[in-house]
Formats: C-alpha cells, sequence, structure tokens
C-alpha cells in the first residue's frame, strides 16, 4: 500500500506560496513601494504600489511554476518588464537576497518581445513559459508573454513538437527507461517526469489530449518519490541509487526497496504508456487524413487508420475470445490496438470459461508467435487490467522489480520478452506452441517465496490446465518450467567431460522433445536477461551440452572428450607454455600443473582485466585454459605486454602477489552493502572429483585468491567454470587431492571451505 503522502503535495504547494510572497515581497521593495522601501528620513515614500510595479512582472517556470518544488529545487524566473529604465536595478534587488539565501537560482530578464523570441528557439523557455506563473508585479506583462509564446507554439506545431519528440528521444537513450533501471533518474528516464510535461506540452499545443487521471497519479507517485529523494539526501538529486532506496521507501510509507521499485515501475510504464499513445495521435493528425476503409484482419476485428479496431456490429459481451483474437490480429499486423478499442474489450468482455476454448488459446500462441510485434499490444492489455483477469496469477509479477543488475527488465516484462525471443525458434523445434507459452510462464514462480523453478513449476500446471492443454502438455510444461535454467547452469558451472554430468541432465530432461524445448528457452531467457546473462561463450557451452545429451538420450555412446583445437595444439608445441591474446579472447596451453588456473587469472588482474568467464580442462598431460575478458576501464593492456607476463609467471620468473597486493589496498570499498561470500562443495556432481562452487562479489584479483587458497589446502583443480553475472561471480571448481582422488574426510572439506572464505573476506 502506498503511504500517506499527500502532506508532500501540500508542502509542494505550501512552499511555493510561501515563495510567492517572499518574492512579492522582494519585487515591492525592489520597485519602492509603499510595502517595503523608505525614504532617507525613515518615511515611506508616497509612492503608489501600482505605478511602481507597472511595467514589470516576476514570472515563475519550472517546478515553482507548477507548484511542484520539491524540498532541493531551484528557482526558475523570469523578470518580465516593458523596457523600463531601471529594470537592472530591480532585478540586482530581487536576485541578489535570493542568492543570499543559499536557493539555486536560474533567471533571466526579458520584455514580453524579447520572451517570445527566445522562446521560438529555445525549446527549454518556451516550455517553461507556456506554464508560466504570475508571481507578482503587472499581471498584464504575464498574459501578454504567455499568449504570444502560445500563439506561436500552436501556429508553428508541426516543427516544435518534432523538436520536442527529439530531445524526448534524446533523455531516453541517454537515461533509459524508468520502468526497468536499477538507478533510475526520476525526472530525464523515459516514462519519468519530463515525458508528462512534455505531454501537457502536446496538449497546450491543442494536437492531443492532456494526460488522464491515471497519468496524473503517476506523476504525483514521481514528485513524491523525488520529495522524499530530497529529503533523505538533503539536496536535490532526481538519480534514486541504491543505497537511498530503503530509506527513501520509509518516506512514502512502503515496507522496503522492493515495495518502491515495483510502485515507481508502475507509474514509469503508466507514463510510456501514454506517452507513447501521445506521440500516434501527434503523428496521425500532423500526417493528414488517414486512408479511408476497412481491412479485415480477423473474425470481428478490422484495421482503421492505422489502427487495429472492432469490426461495425461487434459486440464484445458476447464473446469471450474477442479479446485475445484482437490482440493477435494486431500482433500479426504489426499495427496498435486503438485506445477505444482496448478500453471497450476491457470494460465489455465476459471471463473465458475454464478451461479455455481452443479458439483462445489459439490467439494466445499467435499473439505470443508474432515475435518483437506482440510485445506493444501486450503491454496495451495490461495496462488496460485485461492480463489479470485472463491469467490472473500474472498479478503477482506484474512491475515485480528485479534487483540485480543482470536483469534488464522487471519480471513481467522480461517473460514476454522471453517470449517474443523465443517466436524465432519456432521452426525448431516440433512444439512450437509449448515454447511459446513455456518462455511466457517459465519465471512465474518470482511472484512466491522459495525457489522460483520449483514453485514456478507448480503456477504453471495450473495456468496449463486453465488454459485448457492437454494432461500430457501440462505434464511437459511443468518439465520445462522447472528446469528452465538447467541447460545454462550446467553448461558454464559443470565440467562437460565428466559422464556424471551428462547422465544427470539426461534423467532431469528425460526426452529429445524437453531437450529441444529447453535449448531454446535458454537461448531466449538468457536474451530477454540482458547482456550479462548471454554471450557467444555460453551459447557454445549450452550447444555441446545439448549435443552430448541429444547422444544420451538416443541411446548412442556419449562422445569422446574433445582434443586440442588446431589452435591449441599449435601453442602446444611452444613447450613451457604458450599464450595468445585475441581482442577479448585469452588462451592458454601449457603443460598440466598445479595452480596454472590461478597463476594466470593473477597476471590478468595485475594487467587491470575483468575475468567475465573462464574454462579450464586438462587434455592428456596439456592443460586448456580459455579466458573472456575485458578491461576495468579505458583501452586493453598492449597483448604483446600480457603474453609475455603470462609466460613469465607460467615458467616460475614472476611473483605477481606483489602487484595484487598493491592493487587490493588501491581498492574502494563497495557503494552498498553486499552479501556475504558463499562456498558450498555439491555432493553428486561428480564421482572423480570434488565440486566446490563459489559465490562472491566480483573484485579483482578472485579467481588468484580462490585458486591459491586451494593450493594452500594441497588441492589441484582439474577442471573449472567461471561466470561474472554483472557484480556477482559464480565459480566453479572440480578439485582433487596430490593423489588426484576426490576429498571424502569431512575435516579437510571444512578446511576448504573455511580457507576459501576467508581468502575472500
Amino acid at each position: 500500500m502506498r503511504g500517506d503522502t499527500r502532506s508532500y503535495a501540500a508542502a509542494r504547494r505550501e512552499r511555493a506560496a510561501d515563495i510567492d510572497r517572499w518574492l512579492t515581497d522582494l519585487l515591492r521593495t525592489a520597485c519602492g513601494t509603499p510595502y517595503g522601501r523608505t525614504g532617507k528620513n525613515g518615511e515611506h515614500r508616497n509612492t503608489d504600489e501600482r505605478g511602481a510595479l507597472s511595467g514589470v512582472a516576476l514570472v515563475a517556470v519550472g517546478s515553482l511554476g507548477r507548484a511542484e518544488l520539491a524540498p532541493g529545487s531551484d528557482l526558475d524566473l523570469v523578470l518580465l518588464h516593458n523596457g523600463r529604465d531601471d529594470v537592472a536595478r530591480i532585478a540586482d534587488r530581487v536576485w541578489y537576497p535570493v542568492w543570499d539565501s543559499g536557493v539555486g537560482l536560474d533567471h533571466s530578464v526579458r520584455t514580453v518581445e524579447e520572451a517570445a523570441v527566445v522562446a521560438r528557439d529555445d525549446l527549454k523557455a518556451v516550455l517553461g513559459l507556456i506554464q508560466a506563473r504570475h508571481v507578482a508585479g503587472d499581471p498584464e506583462l504575464t498574459r501578454a508573454a504567455r499568449e504570444s509564446v502560445l500563439s506561436e507554439w500552436r501556429a508553428d506545431s508541426r516543427r516544435r513538437l518534432g523538436e520536442l519528440r527529439d530531445a524526448a528521444d534524446k533523455r531516453a537513450e541517454a537515461s533509459g527507461e524508468l520502468a526497468f533501471l536499477l538507478e533510475p533518474d526520476l525526472r530525464d528516464s523515459r516514462g519519468g517526469i519530463r515525458d508528462v510535461q512534455a505531454m501537457q506540452a502536446v496538449a497546450a499545443a491543442w494536437v492531443a489530449s492532456a494526460p488522464g487521471p491515471r497519468v496524473r497519479e503517476a506523476y504525483e507517485l514521481l514528485l513524491d518519490i523525488r520529495h522524499g529523494l530530497h529529503l533523505v539526501t538533503a539536496r536535490g538529486a532526481d538519480r534514486l541509487v541504491l543505497q537511498e532506496q530503503d530509506a527513501v521507501a520509509g518516506t512514502l510509507g512502503l515496507l522496503d526497496a522492493e515495495a518502491l521499485m515495483r510502485r515507481l515501475a508502475e507509474a514509469g510504464r503508466t507514463v510510456a504508456h501514454a506517452f507513447d499513445a501521445t506521440w500516434r495521435t501527434v503523428d496521425r493528425l500532423l500526417s493528414g487524413p488517414a486512408p479511408r476503409g476497412r481491412r479485415p484482419l480477423a473474425d470481428g476485428v478490422v484495421e482503421h487508420g492505422g489502427e487495429v479496431v472492432l469490426a461495425r456490429g461487434v459486440d464484445p459481451r458476447k464473446d469471450p475470445v474477442l479479446v485475445l483474437r484482437a490482440a493477435a490480429a494486431a500482433a500479426e499486423a504489426g499495427l496498435p490496438l486503438a485506445p477505444a478499442t482496448v478500453n471497450a474489450l476491457a470494460a465489455q468482455s465476459p471471463p473465458l470459461p475454464v478451461p479455455w476454448p481452443d479458439g483462445a488459446r489459439d490467439a494466445l500462441v499467435a499473439l505470443l508467435g508474432a515475435g518483437r510485434a506482440a510485445v506493444p499490444v501486450w503491454e496495451e492489455l495490461d495496462q488496460a487490467g485485461v492480463l489479470v483477469r485472463l491469467l490472473p496469477d500474472w498479478e503477482r509479477v506484474r512491475h515485480r522489480p528485479q534487483r540485480n543488475p543482470v536483469h534488464r527488465y522487471t519480471v513481467d516484462r522480461h517473460l514476454i520478452e522471453a517470449a517474443a525471443g523465443a517466436a524465432s525458434f519456432t521452426r525448431e523445434v516440433s512444439r512450437p506452441d509449448l515454447l511459446l507459452i513455456s518462455a511466457l510462464l517459465h519465471d512465474i514462480g518470482k511472484g512466491w517465496p522459495g525457489d522460483h523453478s520449483t514453485t514456478g513449476a507448480v503456477v504453471a500446471r495450473d495456468i496449463g490446465t486453465r488454459i485448457g492443454l492437454s494432461p500430457a502438455d501440462v505434464d511437459t510444461l511443468e518439465t520445462v518450467v522447472r528446469h528452465h535454467l538447467l541447460l545454462p547452469e550446467t553448461a558454464t558451472r559443470r565440467d562437460l567431460d565428466d559422464p556424471v554430468t551428462i547422465s544427470r541432465v539426461a534423467e532431469a530432461v528425460g526426452s529429445r522433445e524437453v531437450l529441444e524445448l529447453l535449448a531454446a528457452l535458454a537461448v531466449a531467457d538468457g536474451n530477454a536477461t540482458g547482456p550479462a546473462a548471454w554471450n557467444s561463450w555460453k551459447a557454445s557451452l549450452v550447444t555441446d551440452l545439448v549435443r552430448r545429451v541429444r547422444s544420451v538420450l538416443s541411446g548412442t555412446p556419449p562422445p569422446p572428450a574433445p582434443a586440442l583445437s588446431a589452435a591449441q595444439a599449435s601453442l602446444a608445441r611452444h613447450g613451457g607454455g604458450a599464450v595468445r591474446v585475441n581482442g577479448g579472447a585469452v588462451t592458454v596451453v601449457a603443460p598440466d600443473r598445479s595452480g596454472l588456473l590461478w597463476r594466470a587469472a593473477g597476471v590478468l588482474a595485475a594487467h587491470r582485466m575483468v575475468v567475465r568467464a573462464a574454462s579450464a580442462a586438462s587434455a592428456g598431460s596439456t592443460a586448456v585454459i580459455e579466458f573472456s575478458v575485458v578491461p576495468e576501464y579505458g583501452s586493453p593492456p598492449d597483448p604483446a605486454t600480457l603474453e609475455a607476463d603470462l609466460r613469465l609467471v607460467l615458467a616460475g620468473r614472476l611473483d605477481i602477489e606483489q602487484r595484487l597486493a598493491r592493487r587490493t589496498r588501491s581498492l574502494r570499498p563497495a557503494r552498498v552493502p553486499v552479501a556475504p561470500p558463499r562456498v558450498s562443495l555439491v555432493d553428486d556432481a561428480s564421482n572423480t572429483a570434488t565440486v566446490v562452487e563459489v559465490r562472491a562479489h566480483d573484485r579483482p584479483g578472485l579467481l588468484w585468491r580462490i585458486g591459491r587458497a586451494f593450493g594452500d589446502c594441497g588441492l589441484d583443480v582439474r577442471a573449472a567454470r567461471v561466470e561474472t553475472l554483472g557484480a556477482e561471480a559464480v565459480d566453479v571448481f572440480y578439485v582433487v587431492d596430490r593423489a588426484g582422488r576426490p576429498l571424502t574426510d569431512e575435516a579437510q572439506r571444512a578446511q576448504v571451505r573455511d580457507q576459501v572464505l576467508a581468502a575472500l573476506r
């Protein structure tokens, strides 16, 4: 529930009123009225106030003009005049007390004509003057300036609205989308405060309607959150950074940052949706009359004027499937649903029977199968409240934030993005309908406590039954949702050459049909998550895993462990150790020996290279390590220098510890508290080694520290999978003792866990 922030809106209005009174007194004093200025002998001058203030007006623009002044907001003021000779003196006597008070001030002095001229070419100026508010002085000057600016704004709307749209696009490109950002800019992000003000400016041009009540409510919430942020930070901040979110939530009476960001996501998406609709209206009106006629798209659905509308005489109250059929038709045609059509369907459509009729399920699959075109149509249904009526479980993931830099979207938006991505693979699986539905539901469990894959499988079974899938298809859907992370997690965290790895995956998957669904879903899920969650390295590992599991499911022997590639074999012929640096790929091939992985990782860390992924394996007596690296900042180091240091450390002629110690001392602590590291020994993951999984906040030299801890415990790393997800490292090591055996002694296992944890602190 939202806290009682009505006092915030009142506080903003009261502050604006107080400042108005203060500025009025300043202007009166500056003009020498009886209310302020006195003569040489202390008596009030006999100057008529109206005469003294004639020809000058103080006008508020920006947040003061809208009476939306947050605690840390600056004042934006325009001093209008009619050519008075003493206007410079008046301005000084108004501006200097404001500066002396410590309040930020953006000011200008203009005649009415000068204000109109500036507004013709300065977008910020015209937007301010459109919503200018008279504070003190001659109200006729304020009225004349506003009318002049508004008249030109409307007359030149085609050019000026194009300029306004370009500015909004640049803001969105620079600041991202408010609803999906970990640390959003409340003012400039897409869906933020300035987008509402842009819609108000469009309305002032008489081209589209002013924002409706839902947008105004969202706007007030954005203002309240910014108000709370100013109170927490004691300054005029617009970016809601992580470490302030819990405190800001408290000022609004919300439980925690999670609740705050969910409300913020909802507000941002409401504004962004209305913003898009506004510009569709602008484009339609400014481009001239649309072609007449209605083109049939589906039963009861036609295209008209570039939008999808209901055919004449169609009654939504008699057809519960119509809403999905219209949505599918819109997505397949790449057209928006007309707002009036969406509203009519939302208000009049009867509930679908349970289980759904075949036509409803087919329309859902057709909608998802439209790919990227499905996303805006899905958003239309969501904004109208249709989705939660069709799929009540959707409410639990709706606008749910994922406060993790790996994820670029809220849970619900991630799901439709994954389904849109899965549409690219429908020709590659035997059941494209189940692929699309499982992509839509794979994270549905994130609305419930516990492991989301486990809870999601239960919810997916309920939804599958609700939408009319057969019992066998419901079983498949449940299995895919339960194991949707199986392939990427296994591929990146387990040794694929270990027979136990492949047999466990084959046992969990159970059939080639499920395997192909999981393989396609892994790609769609990864791409919809973000660049840190999916890359060519992970894709190649998943492909290799799928190939091996498919062989087992087909009853053929698993393929043998791969030999060295031609390039790796060429490197191995160098003897003592060879290195190749190719952009962000670093390959080390050397005689297999203890500590090879972590020593090589130490060299990379010393050269300010961040290890994003790594795999280590042995081919006979030769070790092969593949690193995927990026520079911490700036340009990468010279490849020749990096190769030389790697060869030195492989030859035992370079001690990297001192370099890393200096780096560690220079590091700044994390900006926000991070979870403590976790070290787990995974039982039954291998018959020939002990699998150690390490999860920790990533930092330079992390892999080197972990490897050195293994060395101190007398262990060799037989294989490794290293992955960095945003700021979190998930590293898995297959370790054996000096005799080449897994660890069975509990005391030794505890020592390994404690030693690695100590190295991470």
